[in-house]
């Protein structure tokens, strides 16, 4: 065993037996974002180094600690994206998707981070991105939350709290930055090395410290929200109506101000107390700067992430069924004249029947054996065809999920077969 390869610390293969909630969770996000109007793009995973630093900001732990950047062979200073919405962003202005658009989006795919690996914080995870370009308004912002407060009832999930801050423009936000410096300078001593790093870089980021040592601290600090301009205290309050409107339970928490410096006015975080430290599963918020920052027109724009492997997690903490499709049929194949046949027959079956889920028995082996394969499957049918079979040309249909009897059919006569049997039986196949 010394010599089998291991995957690289913080890097994790999805096993068949896992996929299921993998594919639950993006079938039914892709569902729902459709519904909402939101159209798929992909964007590459390696960008300039120098669009992170722009976007993200060079004194984030992101940028300063976590990035996987290299040279590559042409000299360029090239990173493996740690998160979408620069990519993203970078790709609507250089495809000139913006001008005089606006766009609703959304991506899925791989981040890499080089952190301390531990559950639900992993150096390659998995987010799906959406975001909104052009509008400036509230009311995207709340019909973003209550996209995601619909993909948690349709996987049925429970137990999450909605945390809600606005974090103002940056003019106000210079203001309460000077004030919040003031503070924590007052208190410099009590400040561990990390607050103390980032009281010149980016201050904002001490109110997010996990520092049991420093919460009495970060509690007596100034209020962001009782800094807000008049503009962003509207938008806050509309939002907040919007949201009461609908029955979506939220908490404003003037402690969240998020780890991106590109973000402004509203900032949210969906959050549970059931996978440990890392309990945020869903964040987001407005970058209405970041478009003109990269290059681009002067853009309102708003977005959230979710992170798959804390979904995933959380499904199966919640015991959520995976809902992975099981065969329609198993096509039990014993004998050499069996096989032949059978491999032919099935190839004839996809064609007359598109869409069924048909798992022809490969390998070899005795009838008894196939036929404990075919129960495992979770296949309704049992579709069986020995040599005494394959001589008469007929198959053997036997249902697996009840106690119906066993019949026989023509090659001929099994497509129709198979397809009254789906008419009187619409409900889906899953197993768990």
């Amino acid at each position: 065993m010394n010599n089998v390869l291991q995957p690289i610390r913080g890097m994790n293969d999805v096993l068949p037996g896992e996929i299921g909630y993998w594919q639950k969770l993006e079938g039914t996000a892709r569902e729902i974002f459709g519904a909402y109007g939101y159209q798929e793009m992909r964007v590459p995973l390696l960008e300039r180094t120098e669009l992170f630093k722009r976007s993200i900001g060079e004194h984030t732990d992101i940028v300063e600690k976590e990035m996987y950047t290299f040279e590559d062979r042409s000299g360029d200073s090239v990173t493996l994206r740690p998160e979408a919405t620069a990519g993203l962003v970078r790709a609507m202005i250089s495809n000139g998707l913006l001008h005089n658009q606006r766009q609703r989006i959304w991506c899925v795919g791989p981040m890499f981070r080089h952190e301390r690996p531990q559950k639900g914080r992993y150096r390659q995870f998995h987010q799906l991105d959406v975001e909104a370009f052009g509008y400036p308004g509230p009311d995207v912002d709340a019909e973003l939350i209550m996209m995601t407060a619909r993909l948690w009832r349709r996987l049925g999930i429970e137990r999450l709290v909605l945390n809600l801050n606005s974090l103002g423009t940056p003019e106000s936000r210079r203001v309460y930055r000077e004030r919040l410096v003031a503070h924590f300078s007052a208190h410099r001593d009590a400040l561990d090395d990390d607050s103390q790093r980032r009281l010149a870089s980016n201050p904002l980021r001490i109110l997010d410290s996990k520092n049991p040592e420093m919460q009495s601290l970060i509690e007596g600090a100034p209020s962001l929200t009782d800094h807000l301009d008049p503009e962003s205290a509207a938008h806050f309050d509309t939002l907040r109506a919007q949201l009461d409107r609908v029955g979506i339970e939220y908490v404003v928490n003037p402690r969240l101000v998020r780890g991106l410096d590109y973000y402004s006015r509203t900032v949210f975080e969906w959050v549970t107390t059931e996978l440990g430290a890392q309990d945020a599963v869903c964040s987001g918020g407005r970058y209405d700067g970041l478009v003109e920052q990269l290059g681009g027109e002067p853009t309102p724009a708003v977005g959230w992430a979710l992170g798959e492997e804390r979904i995933v997690a959380l499904l199966q903490a919640q015991s959520v069924a995976a809902g992975m499709v099981a065969p329609e049929a198993y096509l039990v194949l014993v004998g050499e004249a069996a096989v032949s046949l059978g491999l032919a027959l099935a190839e004839e079956l996809r064609d007359e029947l598109p869409g069924l889920r048909l798992e022809t028995h490969c390998g070899g082996g005795s009838f008894k054996s196939q036929l404990k394969r075919a129960d495992r499957s979770g296949a309704e049918l049992a579709l069986i065809i020995g040599e005494n079979e394959a001589g008469r040309g007929v198959v053997g249909v036997k249902p697996l999920r009840d106690d119906t009897p066993q019949i026989e059919v023509t090659f001929s006569e099994l497509a129709d077969e198979l397809r009254s049997r789906r008419t009187r039986n619409t409900a889906p196949n899953t197993r768990t």
